[in-house]
């Protein structure tokens, strides 16, 4: 079974044509498939839309939230209705060519868990590629993950690698990040881009600093996660030091000097003695939210308004 997940927001436009060219591959396919759309609180007419089409299909599930959650919830939704061994998400804007998944799940059965799309013939601005370009490289280089296109949303995945697996934030950009630090094996293959069919891009520059947020956020949990006072405590000792070392020379100034005058270094002391205090007590604190995080249930970062073909579960302590 391959489920194939579509979040949207505001794609009245494009919702009936990307339905028909889904159509036209997955006619082609040997096995089952279903294709979940998840309504991320469009506004525009887009659920109408994509509700019209799973009516008429049922293969074709249908989720809508309750307000706009972001991408990342919205894809968490679709995994956790979906019920295929391959998932393979892909936006709504039809820059995705549904033709390319055929490609993508051929090669992840070579034995891969991950195959990535690379989109090495943009049809976006010269700014949104450029921009694009760099943070791939940075990317690649903080994480140790070598890809042309971290931020391309047509992959395929193996269902497995997502147990386990918290989506949350701005995380969807770096899924295949997170798998790989769990052991998998990722390649890449080069697919269609299309220039926008219809509709407005979500894409703007604070999209870009989101990114570097959240790489960095995210190289933190993978690393300190479950030992955050690592870091806070590193801090606290450097601190520790540094105010040690500005009372030696404040102590040497008045004792062996002879100077009551007051200097910065006054000021640097006190500055450095709180701050270690601070940076301890805040890894305490940040120990003691990882163990009650941990040890609570499990918490979801949407609430589900109206489903279509899709089984009900019971939801409970979403957030």
């Amino acid at each position: 079974m391959i489920s194939i997940i579509i979040p949207f927001y505001n794609e009245v436009g494009n919702i009936e044509l990307l339905y028909r060219l889904l159509q036209e591959t997955l006619n082609s396919f040997d096995e089952g498939y279903e294709v979940i759309f998840v309504d991320d609180g469009s506004k525009d007419g887009s659920f109408e839309v994509a509700k019209n089409i799973a009516l008429s299909n049922n293969a074709i599930k249908l989720i809508q939230l309750r307000r706009n959650y972001g991408q990342t919830a919205a894809l968490q939704a679709g995994i956790e209705k979906s019920i295929g061994e391959i998932i393979i998400p892909m936006d709504a804007d039809l820059q995705n060519d549904p033709s390319d998944i055929q490609a993508l799940i051929k090669k992840l059965r070579e034995g891969f868990d991950v195959v990535s799309g690379w989109r090495k013939d943009r049809k976006d601005g010269f700014v949104r590629t450029l921009l694009s370009r760099v943070a791939n490289w940075v990317i690649s280089r903080i994480s140790g993950l070598n890809l042309h296109d971290h931020g391309c949303s047509l992959k395929a995945y193996r269902r497995e690698n997502f147990e386990g697996l918290r989506l949350y934030g701005e995380i969807h950009r770096f899924i295949p990040l997170l798998i790989y630090w769990n052991g998998a094996s990722i390649t890449e293959i080069i697919i269609t881009h299309h220039e926008r069919h219809s509709g407005k891009s979500k894409y703007n520059l604070m999209r870009t600093f989101k990114v570097i947020l959240d790489m960095i956020t995210h190289n933190f949990m993978s690393n300190y996660y479950t030992k955050p006072n690592y870091v806070f405590g590193a801090f606290g000792l450097l601190s520790g030091f540094l105010s040690i070392l500005t009372f030696c020379i404040v102590s040497y100034r008045v004792l062996i000097l002879k100077s009551l005058e007051a200097t910065p270094m006054v000021f640097l002391w006190i500055l450095f003695s709180i701050a270690s205090m601070l940076f301890f007590l805040m890894g305490l604190l940040a120990e003691m939210l990882t163990r009650i995080y941990f040890d609570s249930e499990e918490r979801k970062p949407y609430r589900i308004r109206e489903t279509v073909n899709v089984e009900q579960t019971e939801e409970k302590n979403t957030i």
